[in-house]
């Protein structure tokens, strides 16, 4: 079930709503939501459910032993288990491959690969439980007593299948002490409205086109459709991503919790590390925390600290998904990082119009390698987006630039840079308005327009339009 699927919105969704308000202070509320959240899962992923349920039984009793007796040995075991689950669910068939590639050059027989049905969000309910574990041994808090409260945790369903990575010290508390209020479910609603503005409307609508450019014999384009291409799946993702976290943020507030933001305006970044200081926060920090800092992060030697950097960034290329060219994506953000740390940031800090268009440069050749999962296929496109070198071009870029793309075009550009809010405020502050008009005006104008967003978009959704998810293969 998809967060914008009409059976979640006009069913599922009120049905949780009118629950967790009707139990709301009454101690089953916990196991009421937990219920849902369960459901929520076994509607998309069926028998699937079990391997959660396991690991959370599992994550539930080590943390008790951990909890109790500090054991490092315990940590290890919980560490091992859930990154066994991981790997055997994501990336068995990737290994077997791989394998298959060394016996082929010995002329020995292949492995026969196997069918593992990869289980949604299993990437994000894992990374969860570990830091929970993680975090249980080096008491930055105590241990869940309560089965139904940690299973909670894990399986809330607003971040369960796509994130964020919701740190169990960040909401521990509003397990047991939440509480809900009429301002607070406003802001919810506001923030899913908009989730779901660029959900449906700016992504799904550049996923069209971009799929088509991807899909086509890269031969058969011309440079100028190349970077169209890029540049729309670079929107697409944004889009696509920050829409669900914003979504799951917005629902979150609805039930009374408080995640933490997932994104910040990451295409403003003027170097690669601060990019990942905006992008996907919630994976960059886990990282850091969990194993930037075991490795050792910075305090040792410089040699020491780029390695460790590099070590990381593969691991986030190859946490996407199990395949060579995510390892690159990785390689290729933290030789970059590696290199604003040699000196090079002192340039970008210098001249910020720079950095900033080195940054997006690297961001865009980065994600046609994300994209394209064949490494000859991205070389070959990005051989494309600078020479073009095909005679036979049947696609050019006005092919794809009618009224309803250059639309999507323009609104995703200016909101990716928070330009429709700081335009807002540069008019006010020209025109002098005082800040209780302006207040007035935001307020007037805001609810006017998250209605009529809110009925466009389920107008799209009603109608059945195309409605990829990104992440759900993470």
């Amino acid at each position: 079930m998809v967060f914008t699927a009409p059976t979640f919105l006009f069913f599922f969704l009120p049905l949780t709503l009118l629950l967790n308000f009707l139990f709301n202070k009454y101690k089953c509320r916990n196991v009421i939501l937990l219920v849902m959240s369960l459901f929520f899962y076994v509607f998309g992923e069926g028998e699937l459910v079990l391997i959660m349920m396991g690991s959370i039984t599992v994550n539930y009793f080590l943390g008790l032993w951990i909890g109790k007796k500090k054991s490092k040995k315990a940590l290890i075991i919980g560490v091992f288990i859930n990154i066994l689950i991981l790997v055997i669910n994501k990336y068995t068939n990737f290994f077997i491959e791989n394998v298959n590639h060394l016996l082929s050059v010995l002329e020995v027989a292949p492995i026969k690969e196997v069918y593992i049905r990869l289980p949604i969000g299993i990437s994000f309910y894992t990374f969860q439980s570990i830091s929970y574990l993680i975090d249980v041994y080096r008491n930055n808090n105590k241990a869940q007593k309560k089965l139904v409260d940690l299973a909670l945790y894990i399986s809330l369903f607003p971040q369960l299948v796509a994130g964020p990575i919701v740190r169990y010290k960040d909401i521990a508390n509003q397990l047991k002490n939440r509480t809900q209020s009429v301002d607070k479910f406003t802001t919810g609603v506001e923030r899913f409205i908009i989730g779901l503005f660029k959900k449906v409307v700016i992504s799904n609508s550049l996923a069209i086109t971009v799929d088509f450019i991807f899909e086509s014999e890269i031969g058969l384009i011309d440079s100028s459709t190349a970077w169209l291409g890029i540049v729309m799946y670079t929107l697409q993702i944004y889009f696509d991503f920050s829409g669900y976290s914003d979504m799951a943020i917005g629902l979150g507030k609805m039930l009374g919790f408080d995640f933490l933001e997932n994104f910040n305006f990451p295409y403003v970044s003027k170097s690669i590390r601060e990019f990942w200081r905006r992008w996907h926060i919630s994976l960059s920090m886990w990282f850091r925390d969990y194993l930037y800092i075991s490795l050792g992060g910075s305090r040792r030697s410089n040699i020491r600290t780029y390695f460790n950097l590099v070590t990381v960034f593969v691991m986030v290329g190859l946490w996407h998904g199990a395949s060579w060219n995510y390892v690159v994506f990785g390689l290729i953000h933290g030789m970059f990082i590696v290199i604003e740390r040699l000196g090079f940031d002192k340039v970008l800090t210098r001249y910020k119009i720079l950095g900033n268009i080195y940054t997006l440069f690297v961001v865009l050749v980065a994600f046609v390698i994300f994209r394209l999962e064949n490494m000859y296929d991205s070389l070959k496109y990005i051989k494309t987006m600078f020479i073009s070198t095909s005679e036979d071009v049947h696609y050019s870029v006005f092919m794809f630039l009618s009224k309803e793309n250059i639309v999507v075009l323009v609104i995703a550009s200016i909101m990716s840079f928070n330009g429709f809010n700081m335009a807002f405020h540069y008019l006010a502050k020209k025109l002098k308005l005082e800040r209780q008009k302006v207040s007035s005006a935001i307020e007037f104008l805001k609810y006017i327009g998250l209605f009529l967003v809110f009925i466009y978009c389920i107008m799209n959704v009603a109608s059945g339009s195309y409605n990829p998810f990104i992440y759900f293969r993470f």
